[in-house]
């Protein structure tokens, strides 16, 4: 089971749109079974990220610099403008 990570800056607003929105894509993606999901703030989980605590982290406010490279942005999520971006990274790491 990977475990998977939403955030946004208070953990509860844009975060629970993203939510809702992955959770449709692993419905239809067959990937629903396999992951674990968490809702936090960004400020409640570097240290968590840090340590590798998830497989997959989403974010939609900005991050600190240490752990861009552990992050997929996830505003296209909220704009629906580069989405298919943001799905290929999540199947990529859900199929590694």
């Amino acid at each position: 089971m990977k475990k998977m990570l939403i955030m946004c800056g208070a953990g509860h607003a844009t975060s629970t749109i993203v939510h809702a929105k992955v959770d449709d894509w692993l419905e239809k993606n067959g990937f629903k079974n396999e992951v674990e999901i968490k809702q936090s703030a960004v400020s409640q989980e570097v240290d968590n990220i840090q340590n590798d605590a998830y497989d997959i982290v989403i974010s939609t406010t900005i991050v600190p610099d240490e752990i861009k490279n552990k992050v997929i942005n996830g505003v296209a999520l909220l704009t629906g403008v580069g989405t298919d971006q943001v799905w290929s990274q999540v199947k990529a790491t859900l199929e590694s």
